[in-house]
């Protein structure tokens, strides 16, 4: 079948089909930039025929060359018998609307942060121009901390992360959205080598994942970096952390946002004396929270 739908698939919306066909006879796991088979073909062949990743219906019915052919259906069978990401096979990813270098230094950007983002965190940040300091703690590609400088247009940008592999990548999008004046990029664990500074706002996607679930992971994710997932038996051993330094480096009317995922009910049992605000997304209300600097002090 692999040979003969080289020969065989004519047209776009011929791959497209043998794509999702292909994706559910393996049965794979979705969750790095789409969420089901047929908007994850849909990317990958428009991204291997080098097509606009948004625009697909003047091309359903364009017949492809054979090597074009060729090129999708190894593309495919790779997602298929590797089940890596498929941001992995195309090294990049989308967020909001903007293109991230990615490779498996680094896990696949999806932090529904993103959306908050692109609201400049309205109406909790009152004037987004106001904002002059910003750090993305754990940055791994750095996507969140270019949103920020995005969304921001006069705050200076740190992004922080223990891993030297993620950092490499974080500078390369850096480069490619050339925010080398307004970006820093810092190597530390955690808070621990951060220049005394006061951010108006702290962002951070940390690793949160419980052991349980990290035993659990499907193999699409047991392909990204552990560093970047693992959060400890409860998931909240880094998000311990942060949370007791997190003042020290907040100004006096600074927020922290902080991605948790679905660890709720650890958050709860390991902070019950913590009442953050739960910032609502088109996916969820209880992953992303914002506590104030006088919230943390207290």
């Amino acid at each position: 079948m692999y040979a003969s739908a080289k020969n065989e698939l004519l047209t776009l919306r011929d791959l497209i089909r043998y794509a999702v066909s292909r994706f559910n006879e393996a049965d794979l796991v979705f969750g790095h930039g789409s969420d089901n088979a047929y908007d994850e073909a849909v990317y990958l062949v428009l991204h291997a025929l080098h097509l606009p990743p948004d625009t697909l219906e003047p091309f359903l019915d364009a017949r492809v060359v054979r090597e074009e052919a060729s090129a999708v259906v190894d593309l495919i069978e790779a997602r298929v018998t590797q089940r890596v990401p498929v941001a992995y096979l195309t090294k990049e990813a989308w967020l909001q609307g903007h293109r991230f270098i990615v490779d498996a230094r680094v896990i696949v950007p999806r932090s529904p942060i993103s959306e908050l983002i692109a609201d400049a965190f309205a109406p909790w940040v009152e004037d987004a121009d106001a904002v002059t300091h910003v750090l993305d703690m754990c940055t791994g590609s750095g996507c969140l901390a270019i949103l920020s400088a995005l969304a921001f247009p006069n705050a200076r940008v740190d992004a922080v992360d223990v891993s030297p592999d993620a950092l490499a990548v974080a500078r390369l999008n850096r480069d490619a959205y050339q925010l080398h004046d307004r970006m820093t990029l810092i190597e530390s664990h955690l808070f621990d080598a951060v220049p005394a500074a006061q951010y108006d706002l702290i962002v951070c996607n940390p690793p949160y994942v419980n052991q349980g679930a990290m035993d659990a992971l499907p193999r699409e994710f047991q392909h990204e970096p552990t560093l970047a997932l693992a959060g400890g038996k409860d998931g909240m051993d880094l998000v311990r952390h942060i949370l007791r330094d997190a003042p020290r480096y907040l100004a006096d009317d600074g927020m922290l946002v902080l991605e948790i995922g679905h660890e709720k009910e650890f958050f709860d049992a390991a902070f019950p004396a913590l009442a953050p605000m739960w910032l609502q997304t088109e996916t969820s209300d209880d992953q992303i929270l914002l506590l104030t600097k006088a919230q943390l002090q207290s």
